[in-house]
């Protein structure tokens, strides 16, 4: 890969090359002929839910039209990447609504086809889940019947998806437009310059192993979320208010039980996952112990508990972070190396930050046929080299789902997604182990702990704390921020325990906190981990193992998580599984104390 080559905003226009009124309205013309003419062809038939070979016919066709949903229709996802870029501009946010508008006309005009799939009589869908001819189809309609339970009428169905902006995706995404806006001084302790930072980079900044500078950011960033937080708490209410009244209507179970059957995972399995950490928990603390001796504090701050330890403070410029996973990705299988780089070259991947711009890191894909973008908010720092492999981890996943699977199983369930991202940081950061001296050895092990802990142990204290939160709601009616507060703090000590200050300010970390806000996936970063420790297990022992490594990568929505996981050798429902990956952790953890202890650090 040549790193002349390596550009570093979105290449927007592999998606819409021209944003021009009379072009869009064009595209949506063609979309909206070819999702009349399914649906004037089979809405007022029922045949499909009674005869094998009509019901092929109908899912052929609806696979075609979810393929690409007719033609070159692209707005929706072109607009939404343009607003993560610039959060405070009102004509893209107006465009970006306008897309949705039309999305959800097509949803709703296509809304009656799986309704009516999942009203087919047990009986009957027996007959055509071990149908042959249905074969291709078989885990598509083993989702929609499992599902049916909880569906409204269509009528009730087209009324949640028109309310869902207003009702709650319209107070997620002014809570994150408001906070993109904020920008703080922090003194540079070289000039004596105060330098205006954004939000994005303030979050970075309190990780920073010059403890001034932390702290200054930790000041700006407390500053930021206090002013916040009163609109935060009406928020937050909205959006839990929005969760119990949908699923009172759907008769869910309980809060998280439409994450569940959305990731295509049993209930018991995530609480057997949950508790299995949860019960850990000391490893955690136990961690933070080790941490804090090693930085010579008596307890660390509430902001400081991602400080990076020791001597691994390189700065890792955007394409030498780049050629580093490139060179590890290509090591384990050269066409993981050929994807990362078509990212990176090709203009899937938008690396810096700048003000407006959405913080943090994600990876997205639309329809099939469309490229996989990257955001990502690069500050040259360890962290962002290994967030770019998580992120390029998705990326992968889903440009091999689309080489193996119809349109009707591109995706992943959140229950897999994270292994994948998992998988291949994991190698990254081991690369960086590679020849290195014990104090360096040691500050790689330190820093691995770190991610272990925020990826497993945190998320799910995050899951607990998200569970409570809900629950509590559902019983009082509302929450003042001094309350979900109190909770938040709750949670994080119980795994950070005395090693870490609930600091003054902490009690609003919760405001930004986006996760909460989807309801309930952070499970999926816990399992994810622990899945892909397994996994990575497979590759060291036998290279060959990859070919069943890209099984599953390429697997998609095809089958369930349990399924695709048992072909692996991985069973899932076993509890045990879950505690011989934390096992591992607690050895790095006995083995990095025990190199502290030579080195004489503790």
């Amino acid at each position: 890969m040549n790193i002349k080559d390596i550009k570093t905003e979105w290449d927007l226009s592999l998606l819409l090359s021209d944003e021009g009124e009379s072009v869009i309205e064009k595209s949506h013309n063609r979309v909206a002929k070819a999702v009349k003419i399914f649906a004037d062809k089979w809405n007022t038939r029922d045949d499909y839910t009674q005869e094998t070979h009509v019901l092929k016919e109908a899912l052929d066709d609806y696979e075609k039209l979810r393929h690409s949903w007719g033609e070159n229709w692209h707005d929706d996802f072109y607009f939404w990447l343009r607003s993560t870029k610039d959060q405070s501009n009102s004509q893209i946010k107006a465009r970006f609504n306008k897309a949705l508008d039309f999305a959800k006309e097509i949803h709703n005009t296509l809304l009656f086809f799986e309704l009516k799939l999942g009203k087919i009589e047990p009986k009957k869908q027996k007959v055509f889940l071990t149908s042959n001819e249905l074969a291709p189809y078989k885990h598509f309609l083993e989702r929609i019947f499992n599902e049916s339970a909880f569906m409204l009428s269509e009528v009730e169905e087209k009324m949640l998806t028109l309310v869902r902006g207003t009702a709650y995706s319209d107070w997620v995404r002014m809570l994150s437009d408001l906070l993109s806006r904020q920008e703080r001084g922090i003194k540079d302790s070289n000039t004596n310059k105060t330098n205006l930072k954004t939000f994005a980079q303030l979050q970075s900044l309190i990780s920073d192993t010059n403890k001034t500078i932390r702290d200054q950011a930790a000041i700006a960033l407390n500053d930021i979320l206090s002013g916040h937080v009163a609109v935060a708490e009406a928020e937050i209410n909205a959006v839990l208010e929005y969760k119990k009244t949908v699923d009172t209507l759907r008769t869910m179970p309980r809060p998280d039980t439409s994450r569940h059957l959305g990731d295509d995972i049993e209930s018991d399995v995530v609480d057997a996952l949950t508790k299995a950490v949860s019960d850990r928990f000391d490893i955690a603390q136990k961690y933070y112990a080790l941490k804090t001796a090693l930085m010579g504090q008596k307890q660390l701050a509430y902001h400081e508990r991602n400080v990076p330890y020791g001597t691994v403070e390189k700065e890792y410029l955007f394409p030498e972070g780049v050629a580093l996973v490139h060179k590890t990705f290509s090591s384990i299988n050269k066409q993981f190396g050929d994807i990362f780089e078509m990212f990176v070259t090709k203009g899937h991947v938008d690396a810096y930050p700048q003000k407006g711009k959405q913080h943090g890191a994600f990876c997205a894909y639309n329809f099939l046929q469309e490229p996989t973008y990257i955001l990502a908010n690069y500050t040259n720092k360890l962290q962002d080299v290994l967030t770019i492999a998580h992120e390029a981890g998705h990326g992968i996943n889903f440009e091999l789902v689309k080489e193996k699977q119809n349109a009707l199983y591109f995706g992943t369930p959140m229950s897999t997604a994270e292994v994948a991202s998992t998988f291949f940081e994991d190698f990254v950061l081991e690369e960086l182990a590679k020849k290195t001296t014990d104090e360096e050895r040691l500050a790689i092990m330190m820093n691995k702990l770190n991610d272990d802990v925020s990826t497993i142990f945190r998320q799910v204290a995050c899951y607990l704390f998200e569970a409570e939160l809900h629950k509590i709601f559902r019983k009082e009616g509302y929450l003042s921020q001094e309350k979900i507060g109190l909770l938040f703090q709750k949670h994080m000590a119980a795994y950070m325990g005395d090693g870490v200050e609930q600091s003054a300010g902490s009690e609003n970390w919760w405001v930004f906190w986006g996760h909460i806000r989807q309801y309930f996936y952070v499970y999926s970063y816990a399992s994810g981990l622990l899945i892909s420790k397994a996994m990575q297990g497979m590759v060291r022992e036998d290279n060959d193992a990859v070919a069943k490594i890209k099984e599953f990568l390429s697997a998609g929505l095809s089958d369930s998580p349990k399924n695709i996981f048992k072909k692996l050798g991985i069973d899932i429902s076993d509890a045990q599984f879950w505690h011989k990956g934390i096992d591992q952790i607690e050895t790095l953890l006995k083995q990095t104390k025990e190199l502290a202890k030579k080195l004489g650090k503790i």
